[in-house]
């Protein structure tokens, strides 16, 4: 069921029309503002898909008008089977997560229109995937995060930062050649601790308040002028604080 906010409302992708509004939010933001290439940009429609689209769910966050301000894509085991993998795998080595036997949900695609990011926006878009996970009973979350731009140098302390102080110790995914670099650029000493949290891209930054870990490597994809890690949630594991706000019944706020 849908959830309702004073000033958003979430609801999952159930028409072409709303296939094209999520794959049109895409390019504005992938392509449009972040230079993204790729088979699946299509300049004439002004869409960013891919073959795996068609096998997930899209979850739709709408401002007071209805338009389509944030998009976020769920793929859950049993879409992944459908779809012959889960789209990370692409880029990550997941067979650690995979041979857990645990429910996995892949989040991917998140984008935010320009003029609501930093604020509530991602709150409300995060409160509709908690809705998600609960009803498919989800036991771990996953999923690439990225930063933008390719310059490791530029990268070096959130990269540091994130495998010094956040890496998953046990359920592990390591970036695949030949996209594979190394996260650990600088020694924990020559961190920035504060400089490095501040150039972290707010999902990223979302995936760490809810105790999210990080996999081995990163993944650089000039296609898409990113620089890719895998956050890891366990569900299980978010201290009961963050699992309550996270968890809690917006649709009644």
């Amino acid at each position: 069921m849908p959830i309702r906010f004073p000033e958003f409302a979430t609801r999952l992708a159930n028409s072409d029309a709303d296939f094209h509004a999520v794959q049109g939010l895409r390019y504005k933001v992938f392509v449009e503002e972040l230079g993204g290439s790729g088979t699946g940009v299509d300049h004439e429609r002004q869409i960013e898909s891919d073959p795996f689209d068609a096998f997930c769910d899209h979850l739709m966050l709408s401002d007071p008008s209805g338009r389509l301000v944030g998009v976020y894509r769920l793929m859950t085991n049993e879409m992944a089977e459908k779809a012959g993998g889960f789209y990370s795998e692409s880029e990550f080595d997941v067979s650690g997560l995979l041979a857990c036997g645990r429910p996995l949900l892949e989040l991917g695609r998140s984008c935010l229109h320009k003029d609501f990011r930093g604020g509530a926006a991602m709150l409300h878009l995060w409160a509709g995937v908690a809705d998600y996970v609960s009803r498919h009973d989800i036991e771990i979350m996953f999923g690439v995060a990225s930063f933008h731009g390719t310059d490791l140098d530029a990268l070096a302390g959130p990269l540091s930062l994130l495998s010094t102080a956040h890496s998953s110790q046990d359920l592990i995914c390591t970036a695949r050649k030949p996209g594979a670099v190394s996260m650990n650029i600088l020694a924990s000493d020559e961190i920035d601790r504060k400089a490095a949290i501040l150039a972290m891209p707010t999902l990223i930054k979302a995936y760490l308040r809810l105790g999210g870990v990080v996999g081995q490597g990163a993944f650089v994809d000039r296609a898409f002028n990113t620089t890719d890690v895998m956050m890891i949630v366990d569900i299980a594991k978010m201290d009961p604080q963050t699992r309550a706000a996270y968890s809690q019944d917006w649709a009644r706020t």
